[in-house]
């Protein structure tokens, strides 16, 4: 019986010592991204995304958790903007801020998550001519820590963040088609 605990745990301190190890060699960043062709100029959709009041009509991160507690400051709109959040369920906690705009075709937004995992990215939303259309591109951008490096080897942070990504640009598109 001892001999069978003692090389059960030499196993486990392997396979753990394997992740650890197979995390340590995983790409320092993470980079997601999904575009739409949406039936509307860009300067209807533009607003819709430089303007963080607005976000509630097509944003999938809005009503994810019910408690989330949410702050507006800075500009009114465009850069400067700030839009904090704090929830005790999914949403966690952070802040986003919009670093630079170029109207209509491009906002880049500074976005620092507090809880549960610390974790600061930009996200990025392009906006180009496409025919009678605009494409609208979204993007995420930034370091993976180890704890990041471990989890993605579990999670798959392409599909789970950029399913969420399709979401708000199909709203997106729905907001902005129906006008």
């Amino acid at each position: 019986m001892l001999k069978f605990i003692l090389i059960a745990t030499i196993l486990l301190v392997v396979a753990i010592t394997a992740v650890l190890a197979y995390a340590a060699t995983r790409p320092g960043s993470l980079r997601v991204e999904r575009q739409a062709r949406i039936q509307a100029p860009a300067a209807t959709i533009f607003p819709l995304i430089n303007d963080f009041h607005r976000w509630a009509e097509w944003s999938p991160y809005e009503n994810i958790d019910p408690t989330v507690q949410r702050s507006f400051d800075g500009a009114p709109a465009g850069k400067g903007a700030v839009y904090r959040w704090s929830g005790d369920g999914k949403a966690g906690a952070g802040r986003m801020e919009i670093a630079d705009t170029a109207p209509p075709s491009r906002i880049r937004i500074r976005l620092d998550f507090t809880r549960p995992m610390r974790a600061s990215n930009i996200a990025e939303f392009t906006l180009e001519p496409d025919g009678d259309a605009t494409r609208v591109r979204w993007t995420m951008e930034g370091p993976t820590s180890f704890i990041g490096k471990l989890f993605g080897i579990f999670v798959d942070m392409d599909n789970m963040i950029g399913r969420d990504f399709a979401t708000g640009l199909a709203n997106l598109k729905m907001a902005t088609e129906r006008r």
